[in-house]
């Protein structure tokens, strides 16, 4: 498969971006993210798997997934890291990309996402894009960020944003480097800017 839009040479920092989770969709996304110009950390709590991505090392098979990765490694465009806290901080825009895995009575199971929504409230350090990408049940927007908020340290502002991914497994990078659609639910005009602005290259 041909992977197009590849970045051989380092760009201009476009903006400062965390996601955390770096299973299929976390990757994808910050490899494709890194791969616009913009300084990608990749957060996860499993330390043997970010130790061997930043070997270069690949979790999963994806076509052209680990060429993306290296090059922007070696760009300076993408981290990866288990400090949460240092990663949140730093960044402008936050994507949830953890797993949200069927309970046995066919419920979503929310778990990971609320406890990503603990972490990054007790981190922020002022305002921030908070960006779902997993897949969740109405209203859980309304659950992170009350969540996000009851674990605040000091009252900063945010904005949640839902932008559910549409990847095909073998077709995820041109599905996010060329896609049919991007799907991007906001109630702020901020968040807007920030998403379009994210966004504008592809």
């Amino acid at each position: 498969m041909k992977v197009r839009f590849l970045y051989t040479q380092p760009l201009p920092f476009l903006m400062k971006i965390t996601i955390i989770g770096a299973g299929y969709v976390g990757l994808v996304t910050a490899a494709c993210l890194a791969n616009l110009g913009n300084e990608v950390v990749c957060v996860d709590v499993d330390k043997k798997k970010i130790s061997f991505l930043n070997k270069g090392k690949m979790p999963i098979y994806e076509p052209g997934l680990e060429e993306i990765i290296k090059l922007n490694v070696k760009g300076k465009r993408l981290l990866f890291t288990t400090d949460a806290k240092k990663a949140i901080q730093k960044s402008e825009v936050i994507f949830i990309a953890v797993g949200t895995p069927s309970k046995e009575n066919g419920e979503t199971d929310l778990g990971y996402i609320f406890s990503v929504a603990k972490t990054i409230g007790k981190y922020m350090n002022g305002y921030k894009v908070i960006v779902d990408k997993s897949t969740v049940p109405v209203e859980t927007a309304n659950k992170i960020a009350d969540i996000i908020i009851s674990h605040q340290k000091k009252p900063f502002k945010f904005d949640l944003v839902s932008n559910p991914e549409f990847l095909r497994e073998g077709e995820a990078i041109n599905d996010f480097m060329i896609p049919d659609r991007i799907v991007i639910g906001i109630d702020n005009g901020k968040a807007k800017d920030i998403m379009l602005s994210l966004y504008k290259p592809i």
